[in-house]
């Protein structure tokens, strides 16, 4: 009788460290997916900047368009919380659709081997931004399931674990991705 009663008692505590660990490994899952973002919006910041300086000197007297770009990526880099970030995106991708739209009026600008470069470039980042924010978002629902879920919830409970925020965008427009055309 008293074998049973340790190897319950042993049963409960391998458990009980299985699930604080589980949640331990998912918690820095999301940490890391939140960072694959930061790193994919870091290579999509770094690439404006050329990208408006190619463009200027073709649209001179399009000067408020190539202000928005510039002052929505500074403002995307200053964001802070997940809906922040999402939100600033959401006006990176509108005013990098505007400048795209206006180059069309600009042959000279279409056929430019520094713009089709940043066009190629602006496009595979553009994918790496979306499925980095599909992976996490899909840590972050694993994590939020197994924090509510018994009997993790207890263990999440005493160990300060929190639900984490999806990276949600809340305008339709700003759910697509951003059309590069010449």
């Amino acid at each position: 009788m008293l074998i049973v009663v340790v190897i319950l008692l042993v049963l409960v505590i391998v458990a009980s460290i299985a699930s604080y660990n589980s949640l331990v490994s998912l918690r820095q899952q999301t940490q890391n997916a939140l960072g694959q973002i930061d790193v994919q919006l870091k290579r999509r910041y770094d690439l404006i900047p050329n990208l408006v300086e190619t463009v200027k000197g073709y649209m001179k007297h399009e000067q408020d368009t190539l202000e928005k770009v510039i002052k929505a990526r500074n403002s995307a880099l200053g964001a802070g919380s997940i809906s922040e970030k999402a939100a600033a995106e959401g006006e990176v991708s509108r005013a990098l659709t505007g400048i795209f739209a206006l180059s069309e009026a600009y042959p000279e600008l279409r056929s430019n081997e520094n713009m089709l470069s940043l066009q190629e470039e602006l496009k595979s980042t553009e994918n790496k931004v979306s499925f980095a924010r599909q992976y996490y978002n899909d840590i972050v629902t694993a994590y939020n399931t197994k924090i509510e879920t018994f009997p993790s919830s207890i263990f999440a409970g005493m160990g300060n674990f929190k639900p984490k925020e999806l990276f949600e965008i809340e305008d339709p427009i700003e759910r697509q991705a951003v059309k590069v055309k010449f």
